[in-house]
C-alpha cells in the first residue's frame, strides 16, 4: 500500500506545529480533498483539533507503544484517499534512548517512508533559518526532510528566504510558504497539560478559519501534494483480532474525561463490543447494560467540585466496582476512583486521595509488568504505557513495576481481576492479548449477572 502522506515536524514545541496541521487541513478541505490525520507519539488533545477540522477521529502513531509493522497498519487503516497529515510531537528529532532521537517523530517517519515538512518558527529571524535547515538535513544521512514551512514571517522575508534556500539546497528541500504572524485572538490557548482541548473553544472554528484565509495564497499546497506523492510502499498484514460474543463498555466521556485512544475503542468494538457513553458531569449512571467499564484521563480536577455533588454518578460507578464489574480506570479515572481529589469527595471505591504536586510527576514512557495477576492477565504480564500529569496521589498502588527507556523504576497501579487503575495510560492495540483479556472478563462479568438474576 502506498498512501499519499506527509509528516509536518517541528524545530521544538511552540513552533506552530498544530496550527500549520489545522491550516493546512482547512485549506485542503476546502477543495473537497478526502483528508485523515494522525499525530506522532501518545498525546491526546492534538487529535482533538484534527477531529475538530475534519469531523472523523484521528489516530495515534506511536513507536514506542507500536512496532513497525504496528505503525504503519494503524497508519494505512486511517489514511485518507488523497492524503493523510501527520503531525509531528515536540522538536523532530526529541525522543529517547542513547542519542536521545528514539521515539521521536523522526522514528515514525523512517518507520513508514513518510516525506517531512520541517515548520520553523521565522519570529525575529531570517538568513539564520537557513542554518537551522541545514543542521536538522545533516544531523541524520536520511532525515526525510523534504520541504520547509515557515510560522510567523512576513511576505517579503518569505521571497528572500525562498531565494536563499533554493541557492543554497540545490532542490534538496523546497519551501512550501508560510503562515502571516495572526491577531492573538486566534491562537490557541494553553494550560498546563498543553494546548486546551478543542470542545473547550467555543469559537473554535472561527479561529481556524481566520488563519486558514490568511493563508489561502501562502502555503504551496500544489508542493505539499508533490511532496506527499513521494512516500515509500508499506507492507501491511491484516491482523487476526480475536471476535467474541457482543458485550457493552460504559465509557465515561465529557470535558473531565476524554482522554482515549481511538484505536483502543476500535479494537473493542472489533472484538465485538458496543460502546455507550455517559456523563459523570451530567450525574449520569453507569449504564445499567455495561458489563465493563472506561474512564479516561482528562481533567476531573478542574470540576471536581462538580463531580462530588453529582452522587449519581459516584454511587453508580462504586457500586460498579464493588459489585465486581471489570474496570479500567486511567490517571483521571483513577483519581475519581479514590477517595478525595482536591479535598472534594469522589467514588471512594479506592481509599487514596489526589492533590496538585505543582510540577509534572514521573512524565514519559513507561514499560509495566505486573507483579501479581490482575484484569490483563497473570503476573509477568508486560503493557506498554505513558504518564503525563501534574497531580499524585497518596497510594498508587503496587501491582506492577513501571520502568522508564532510562532505566528508572517504581512499583504502581491498583490491579484485581476486575480492576486496572492507576495513572500509566495505555495502548492497548499494542498488547492485543491484554485487550482480549479484559474482554473476556467483561463477558464473565455478564454471563455471571444474568446466571444471578434467572436465579432471583
Amino acid at each position: 500500500m502506498n498512501p499519499p502522506r506527509v509528516v509536518i515536524a517541528g524545530t521544538s514545541s511552540g513552533s506552530g506545529k498544530t496550527t500549520a496541521v489545522c491550516t493546512i487541513l482547512t485549506l485542503l478541505k476546502r477543495r473537497g480533498a478526502d483528508l485523515r490525520a494522525c499525530k506522532c507519539g501518545p498525546d491526546y488533545i492534538d487529535p482533538m483539533f484534527h477531529q475538530a477540522v475534519l469531523g472523523v477521529p484521528s489516530t495515534n502513531l506511536d513507536p514506542f507503544f507500536c512496532d513497525r509493522a504496528l505503525l504503519c497498519r494503524l497508519l494505512c487503516e486511517n489514511a485518507g484517499r488523497d492524503l493523510t497529515v501527520v503531525e509531528g510531537v515536540m522538536g523532530y528529532y526529541d525522543g529517547t534512548g542513547p542519542d536521545g532521537t528514539d521515539n521521536s517523530t523522526y522514528t515514525v517517519a523512517a518507520r513508514t517512508g513518510s516525506p517531512v515538512i520541517l515548520v520553523l518558527d521565522g519570529k525575529g529571524a531570517a538568513a539564520s533559518l537557513l542554518a537551522q535547515i541545514e543542521g536538522f538535513l545533516r544531523y541524520k544521512k536520511d532525515s526525510r526532510i523534504c520541504g520547509v514551512l515557515f510560522n510567523r514571517v512576513a511576505a517579503g522575508t518569505y521571497d528572500c528566504l525562498k531565494a536563499l534556500i533554493r541557492d543554497r539546497f540545490a532542490g534538496a528541500v523546497r519551501p512550501v510558504g508560510f503562515i502571516p504572524a495572526f491577531s492573538k485572538k486566534y491562537a490557541i490557548p494553553s494550560r498546563h497539560l498543553g494546548l486546551v482541548t478543542a470542545e473547550e473553544i467555543e469559537d473554535l472554528q472561527e479561529r481556524i478559519n481566520a488563519v486558514a484565509d490568511l493563508c489561502t495564497d501562502t502555503i504551496d499546497l500544489d508542493s505539499l501534494f508533490e511532496i506527499a506523492r513521494t512516500a515509500g510502499d508499506l507492507c501491511v498484514k491484516t491482523p487476526d483480532t480475536p471476535h467474541f460474543p457482543q458485550i457493552t463498555l460504559a465509557v465515561a466521556k465529557d470535558a473531565a474525561f476524554c482522554f482515549y485512544y481511538k484505536d483502543t475503542l476500535r479494537l473493542l468494538e472489533q472484538m465485538g463490543a458496543q460502546l455507550v457513553s455517559f456523563s459523570p458531569l451530567a450525574n449520569e449512571p453507569v449504564p445499567e447494560v455495561a458489563a465493563g467499564l472506561l474512564l479516561g484521563g482528562g481533567y476531573p480536577e478542574l470540576y471536581a467540585k462538580q463531580l462530588e455533588r453529582n452522587t449519581v454518578t459516584r454511587e453508580s460507578v462504586l457500586q460498579a466496582v464493588r459489585g465486581g464489574m471489570p474496570t479500567i480506570a486511567e490517571c483521571g479515572g483513577f483519581q475519581y476512583l479514590g477517595r478525595a481529589l482536591d479535598g472534594c469527595q469522589m467514588c471512594g471505591a479506592l481509599p487514596h486521595t489526589s492533590t496538585p504536586a505543582g510540577k509534572l510527576v514521573r512524565f514519559g514512557y513507561v514499560t509495566l509488568t505486573a507483579n501479581e495477576s490482575g484484569l490483563f492477565g497473570p503476573a509477568g504480564t508486560v503493557l506498554r504505557g505513558h504518564e503525563f500529569h501534574y497531580w499524585d496521589s497518596s497510594d498508587n498502588g503496587l501491582a506492577f513495576t513501571a520502568e522508564k527507556p532510562n532505566g528508572k523504576r517504581w512499583t504502581c497501579v491498583v490491579s484485581t481481576p476486575a480492576l486496572y487503575a492507576g495513572y500509566p495510560h495505555l495502548f492497548l492495540p499494542a498488547t492485543p492479548e491484554a485487550a482480549a483479556a479484559f474482554y473476556q472478563k467483561c463477558l464473565a462479568y455478564k454471563e455471571n449477572r444474568h446466571d444471578h438474576q434467572q436465579a432471583e
